[in-house]
Protein backbone atom coordinates (compact mmCIF):
# COMPACT_ATOMS: atom_id res chain seq x y z
CA UNK A 1 0.00 0.00 0.00
CA UNK A 2 1.41 3.39 -0.99
CA UNK A 3 1.79 6.05 1.71
CA UNK A 4 -0.64 8.91 1.26
CA UNK A 5 0.89 12.12 -0.03
CA UNK A 6 0.11 15.52 1.45
CA UNK A 7 -2.17 16.31 -1.51
CA UNK A 8 -4.02 13.00 -1.09
CA UNK A 9 -4.51 13.72 2.60
CA UNK A 10 -5.81 17.22 1.93
CA UNK A 11 -8.16 15.91 -0.79
CA UNK A 12 -9.52 13.32 1.62
CA UNK A 13 -9.98 15.92 4.38
CA UNK A 14 -11.89 18.14 1.96
CA UNK A 15 -14.20 15.26 1.04
CA UNK A 16 -15.07 14.34 4.63
CA UNK A 17 -17.18 16.52 6.88
CA UNK A 18 -15.26 17.78 9.92
CA UNK A 19 -18.28 17.20 12.10
CA UNK A 20 -21.75 15.71 12.02
CA UNK A 21 -24.74 16.68 14.12
CA UNK A 22 -27.12 14.53 16.11
CA UNK A 23 -30.47 15.06 14.42
CA UNK A 24 -33.03 14.14 17.09
CA UNK A 25 -33.70 13.51 20.76
CA UNK A 26 -32.06 14.84 23.94
CA UNK A 27 -28.77 15.77 22.27
CA UNK A 28 -30.30 17.19 19.08
CA UNK A 29 -27.93 19.51 17.20
CA UNK A 30 -24.92 18.41 19.29
CA UNK A 31 -21.78 18.23 17.17
CA UNK A 32 -19.68 15.09 16.80
CA UNK A 33 -16.14 15.66 15.47
CA UNK A 34 -15.09 13.54 12.48
CA UNK A 35 -11.38 12.73 12.61
CA UNK A 36 -9.23 12.05 9.57
CA UNK A 37 -8.79 8.31 9.92
CA UNK A 38 -8.40 5.63 7.22
CA UNK A 39 -11.71 3.92 6.48
CA UNK A 40 -13.77 6.38 8.55
CA UNK A 41 -16.95 7.30 6.69
CA UNK A 42 -19.59 8.75 9.00
CA UNK A 43 -23.20 7.86 8.21
CA UNK A 44 -24.69 10.81 6.30
CA UNK A 45 -27.42 12.83 7.99
CA UNK A 46 -30.06 11.86 5.43
CA UNK A 47 -29.33 8.16 6.00
CA UNK A 48 -29.51 8.53 9.78
CA UNK A 49 -32.74 10.47 9.51
CA UNK A 50 -34.27 7.76 7.32
CA UNK A 51 -33.09 4.97 9.63
CA UNK A 52 -34.56 6.54 12.75
CA UNK A 53 -37.80 7.30 10.93
CA UNK A 54 -38.00 3.59 10.10
CA UNK A 55 -37.30 2.64 13.73
CA UNK A 56 -39.58 5.27 15.21
CA UNK A 57 -38.25 8.29 17.03
CA UNK A 58 -38.36 6.82 20.55
CA UNK A 59 -35.98 4.00 21.53
CA UNK A 60 -36.79 4.17 25.24
CA UNK A 61 -35.59 1.04 27.03
CA UNK A 62 -33.67 -0.39 24.07
CA UNK A 63 -30.22 -1.98 24.30
CA UNK A 64 -28.15 -0.98 21.26
CA UNK A 65 -24.76 -1.96 19.87
CA UNK A 66 -22.79 0.27 17.48
CA UNK A 67 -20.19 -2.30 16.45
CA UNK A 68 -17.88 -0.21 14.24
CA UNK A 69 -18.47 3.08 16.03
CA UNK A 70 -16.03 5.42 14.21
CA UNK A 71 -17.45 8.90 14.81
CA UNK A 72 -20.23 7.45 17.01
CA UNK A 73 -22.95 9.06 14.88
CA UNK A 74 -25.24 6.02 14.92
CA UNK A 75 -24.73 5.06 18.56
CA UNK A 76 -25.03 8.57 19.99
CA UNK A 77 -28.14 9.09 17.86
CA UNK A 78 -29.68 5.97 19.45
CA UNK A 79 -28.71 7.22 22.92
CA UNK A 80 -30.16 10.65 22.17
CA UNK A 81 -33.49 8.98 21.39
CA UNK A 82 -33.78 7.30 24.78
CA UNK A 83 -31.98 3.96 24.45
CA UNK A 84 -31.34 2.56 27.93
CA UNK A 85 -27.90 1.21 27.01
CA UNK A 86 -25.67 1.89 24.03
CA UNK A 87 -22.36 0.12 23.57
CA UNK A 88 -19.86 1.65 21.13
CA UNK A 89 -17.06 -0.64 19.95
CA UNK A 90 -13.94 0.88 18.39
CA UNK A 91 -10.38 -0.40 18.11
CA UNK A 92 -8.51 2.67 16.82
CA UNK A 93 -7.01 4.62 19.78
CA UNK A 94 -7.58 8.11 18.34
CA UNK A 95 -11.22 7.35 17.50
CA UNK A 96 -11.68 5.76 20.91
CA UNK A 97 -10.37 8.89 22.66
CA UNK A 98 -12.70 11.03 20.55
CA UNK A 99 -15.72 8.87 21.45
CA UNK A 100 -14.89 9.08 25.16
CA UNK A 101 -14.52 12.88 24.91
CA UNK A 102 -17.95 13.17 23.24
CA UNK A 103 -19.49 10.86 25.84
CA UNK A 104 -18.15 13.06 28.66
CA UNK A 105 -19.21 16.31 26.96
CA UNK A 106 -22.77 15.04 26.44
CA UNK A 107 -22.86 13.47 29.94
CA UNK A 108 -24.07 10.36 28.14
CA UNK A 109 -24.37 7.99 31.10
CA UNK A 110 -26.27 5.40 29.05
CA UNK A 111 -23.41 5.15 26.52
CA UNK A 112 -20.41 2.88 27.10
CA UNK A 113 -17.30 3.08 24.93
CA UNK A 114 -15.15 -0.04 24.72
CA UNK A 115 -11.87 -0.69 22.91
CA UNK A 116 -12.43 -3.90 21.00
CA UNK A 117 -12.20 -5.54 17.62
CA UNK A 118 -15.88 -5.60 16.67
CA UNK A 119 -15.85 -8.98 14.92
CA UNK A 120 -14.04 -10.73 17.78
CA UNK A 121 -16.26 -9.11 20.42
CA UNK A 122 -19.51 -9.98 18.64
CA UNK A 123 -18.48 -13.62 18.17
CA UNK A 124 -18.14 -14.09 21.94
CA UNK A 125 -20.99 -11.86 23.22
CA UNK A 126 -24.17 -13.33 24.75
CA UNK A 127 -26.72 -14.12 22.01
CA UNK A 128 -30.01 -12.23 21.58
CA UNK A 129 -28.93 -9.44 23.95
CA UNK A 130 -29.70 -6.31 21.87
CA UNK A 131 -32.82 -4.68 20.48
CA UNK A 132 -30.72 -2.99 17.77
CA UNK A 133 -27.34 -3.91 16.29
CA UNK A 134 -25.79 -1.23 14.05
CA UNK A 135 -23.22 -2.45 11.53
CA UNK A 136 -21.26 0.05 9.46
CA UNK A 137 -17.95 -1.73 8.79
CA UNK A 138 -15.24 -0.08 6.67
CA UNK A 139 -16.17 -0.56 3.01
CA UNK A 140 -12.59 -1.19 1.90
CA UNK A 141 -12.12 -4.12 4.30
CA UNK A 142 -14.88 -6.32 2.76
CA UNK A 143 -16.17 -7.32 6.22
CA UNK A 144 -19.86 -7.28 5.36
CA UNK A 145 -20.50 -11.03 5.46
CA UNK A 146 -18.43 -11.53 8.62
CA UNK A 147 -20.09 -8.58 10.35
CA UNK A 148 -23.59 -9.81 9.49
CA UNK A 149 -22.77 -13.35 10.62
CA UNK A 150 -21.35 -12.13 13.94
CA UNK A 151 -23.94 -9.41 14.60
CA UNK A 152 -27.11 -11.23 13.62
CA UNK A 153 -26.91 -13.64 16.57
CA UNK A 154 -26.88 -10.72 19.01
CA UNK A 155 -30.33 -9.45 17.93
CA UNK A 156 -33.22 -10.48 20.16
CA UNK A 157 -36.47 -11.76 18.60
CA UNK A 158 -38.39 -8.82 17.18
CA UNK A 159 -35.21 -6.71 17.22
CA UNK A 160 -33.38 -5.06 14.35
CA UNK A 161 -30.10 -5.41 12.48
CA UNK A 162 -28.94 -2.35 10.54
CA UNK A 163 -26.29 -2.67 7.82
CA UNK A 164 -24.49 -0.17 5.60
CA UNK A 165 -22.51 -1.52 2.67
CA UNK A 166 -21.19 -0.58 -0.78
CA UNK A 167 -23.65 -3.01 -2.44
CA UNK A 168 -27.23 -4.08 -1.89
CA UNK A 169 -27.79 -7.09 0.35
CA UNK A 170 -28.25 -10.10 -1.89
CA UNK A 171 -29.56 -13.30 -0.37
CA UNK A 172 -32.09 -13.16 2.46
CA UNK A 173 -30.62 -13.56 5.94
CA UNK A 174 -31.93 -16.64 7.74
CA UNK A 175 -34.22 -15.72 10.61
CA UNK A 176 -34.68 -12.13 9.46
CA UNK A 177 -37.07 -10.21 7.24
CA UNK A 178 -35.75 -7.34 5.16
CA UNK A 179 -37.78 -4.56 6.79
CA UNK A 180 -36.56 -1.59 4.73
CA UNK A 181 -33.71 -0.71 2.38
CA UNK A 182 -32.54 2.33 0.45
CA UNK A 183 -29.52 3.88 -1.20
CA UNK A 184 -27.81 7.26 -0.82
CA UNK A 185 -24.98 7.73 -3.30
CA UNK A 186 -22.52 4.87 -2.85
CA UNK A 187 -24.12 3.76 0.45
CA UNK A 188 -26.69 0.97 0.50
CA UNK A 189 -28.45 0.73 3.84
CA UNK A 190 -30.68 -2.04 5.12
CA UNK A 191 -32.86 -2.61 8.17
CA UNK A 192 -33.67 -6.23 8.94
CA UNK A 193 -36.06 -7.47 11.62
CA UNK A 194 -35.48 -10.73 13.46
CA UNK A 195 -38.39 -13.11 13.35
CA UNK A 196 -40.12 -13.56 16.69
Amino acid sequence: MKPRTASARSGRAAALPREVRIIGGHWKRSKLPVLDSPGLRPTPQRVRETLFNWLGQDLTGWRCLDAFAGSGALGFEAGSRGAAQVLLLEREPTLLANLNAVRERLKADTVTVRRADALTWMRTAPPASFHLVLLDPPFDADWREQAVAAGSGLVRPGGYLYLESPAALGDPLAGFDLWRQDRAGAVHFHLLRRNS
